[in-house]
């Protein structure tokens, strides 16, 4: 799929919409020398050709160019990396392999931007600047035709939740954290959702291709605690619904509603899901409902790392046999996404870390053949897009990313 540069599809626009208009008053000058009822006639059709209510008034163009690629092969990169001396050796990776892409964060785990920006903006004051030039950044990528993808982590923020207590949840009068420190904000919000949504529209405004949205959720196991924290409901508090469906319908609302929002900039969206989340109707604690969010993203990115996963399709121990078990999600996923009407992109995300937190006999070394493992079972299964996740940002050397037809 080739994307077109903005401006050329508007200066397009104009064009055709000239000639039209031309050739109109051209056919009606003609008729009214025949008769005036013609000639009203004629005016009505002009009316019913000028430019309709529904057509884009906005089309931002950010001054880069670039191709998506035939299949998007892509893998992580933290704001770290992407402006420090790693850089250069992911990009040697993607240059000299079958990958073309890369996740970069722009809003990280803990809610901090990972560049500054200019001092006027609203996120100035959680700005780290670990990406010192976003714009050289992009145009290094733009030159090296490799497709970027800006991340925002978007309910689980740290920092946001600590600035915006009533943002939160709160155990008593203090800010809930759960079990690793992290806090989450409010998915219920309509301030939550406008924060990261306007941060998003800044990251399309800088040049990214495609907004990629992660914990997109609530906090894990939040049934459990869901009547023990304070927090609004905000207008779902009146909703007849119980709590489960109200938080799945707030998850799904905020992806619909980012994606209008970012409609104008021409991006692509993704979400991130949790993979068990397409072998249930929705997982009840965390609001996340395959098929529902699906309906309103170009891709979705399901989570689907052998190791995280307990004896579902009858694999005792999957971090041992990545093959059979991205085989068999794969075989459940198209199931799910071929009953959709609006059915999106399929970009899995696949396992290039070593999960030894496991313990013994319950996870191996992932290397080369783990990856390709992983890579084979989607292209069997006619999913050819997927993204490669390591926290270190360290990759497996000698991979063969090569599509498998």
């Amino acid at each position: 799929m080739q994307r077109f540069h903005s401006r050329h599809i508007v200066l397009s626009i104009i064009f055709l919409m000239t000639i039209l208009f031309i050739s109109t008053d051209v056919e009606a000058n003609t008729k009214e020398e025949i008769n005036s009822k013609n000639h009203v006639e004629n005016k009505v059709g002009l009316q019913i050709k000028s430019i309709p209510e529904s057509m884009p008034r906005f089309v931002f163009d950010s001054g880069y160019t670039f191709t998506y690629p035939d299949a998007v092969r892509g893998i992580y990169v933290t704001g770290h990396s992407a402006g420090g001396e790693k850089f250069q050796k992911l990009k040697k990776l993607i240059k000299s392999t079958e990958l073309n892409a890369m996740v970069i964060d722009v809003k990280d785990d803990h809610g901090n931007l990972t560049y500054l920006p200019e001092k006027t903006s609203p996120y100035y004051n959680i700005g780290k600047n670990y990406i010192k030039d976003p714009q050289e950044l992009l145009k290094e990528m733009e030159k090296e035709e490799i497709y970027p993808i800006a991340r925002i982590v978007v309910f689980k923020d740290t920092v946001l939740a600590n600035q915006k207590p009533e943002w939160s949840f709160k155990e008593g009068t203090e800010v809930w954290k759960n079990g690793r420190g992290e806090s989450f904000v409010n998915p219920f919000m309509k301030e939550v959702w406008d924060y990261n949504v306007n941060m998003a529209i800044e990251a399309a405004k800088l040049g990214f291709e495609e907004i990629q949205f992660d914990y997109v959720r609530f906090p894990e196991g939040f049934e459990r605690r869901d009547d023990k924290l304070v927090y609004s409901k905000g207008k779902y508090g009146d909703d007849k619904q119980d709590n489960v469906q109200k938080r799945v319908t707030a998850v799904t609302d905020f992806v619909s509603y980012a994606k209008e929002k970012l409609e104008p900039y021409g991006v692509e969206v993704s979400v991130d899901i949790f993979g068990y989340t397409a072998t249930l109707k929705e997982a009840p604690g965390i609001g996340q409902n395959f098929s529902k969010i699906s309906e309103h993203v170009d891709v979705i990115s399901s989570m689907i790392y052998p190791s995280h996963w307990t004896s579902y399709f009858g694999i005792a121990k999957p971090d041992l046999e990545p093959y059979k078990l991205v085989s068999e999600y794969a075989k459940l996923e198209n199931q799910k996404l071929n009953e959709l009407k609006n059915k999106p992109t399929s970009r899995p995300w696949l396992q290039d870390f070593t999960a030894s937190y496991l313990g013994s006999g319950n996870y191996q070394s992932y290397g080369k053949e783990e990856v390709q493992d992983q890579i084979r079972a989607l292209n069997e299964h006619g999913i050819k897009e997927f993204l490669l996740w390591n926290a270190g940002n360290t990759y497996s050397a000698g991979v063969d990313y090569t599509p498998v037809n």
